[in-house]
């Protein structure tokens, strides 16, 4: 067996270690905006939807709600049917627009799930 002198890092460290620290902190910093960024769209995308949602619901189904009961939509005053009807359909369809839309941003920033659960 051959002795090898005690070599900390802290007290040799060698110019490949220092560069692997900088580039950890480089991706640390990058993982970091990337992850500020996925958040963003995130609620950019949240934002809308619910925007969406809350112009149907309150807008349609409040405010609106004596100007479209004028129409009618299977028998029932318009209004009364977004009320009532329309704008349940109307949140569950965005669910559907969320989980879509999601996984797409999911994938542009990096951070899918399925692409991991299909290598493991």
């Amino acid at each position: 067996m051959s002795e090898q002198p005690y070599e900390h890092q802290s007290e040799n460290p060698s110019p490949h270690d220092h560069n692997d620290h900088n580039d950890h902190n480089d991706q640390k910093n990058l993982s970091q905006k990337n992850a500020a960024s996925y958040w963003q769209a995130n609620l950019r995308l949240l934002a809308k939807l619910l925007a969406i949602w809350f112009a149907l619901s309150f807008g349609c189904g409040i405010l609106l709600v004596d100007w479209l009961d004028q129409f009618t939509f299977f028998g029932f005053k318009l209004g009364f049917w977004i009320a009532q009807q329309g704008a349940i359909y109307v949140f569950v369809a965005l669910i559907f627009i969320y989980a879509w839309r999601i996984q797409i941003i999911e994938r542009q920033y990096g951070v899918d799930d399925d692409a991991e659960e299909s290598s493991v």
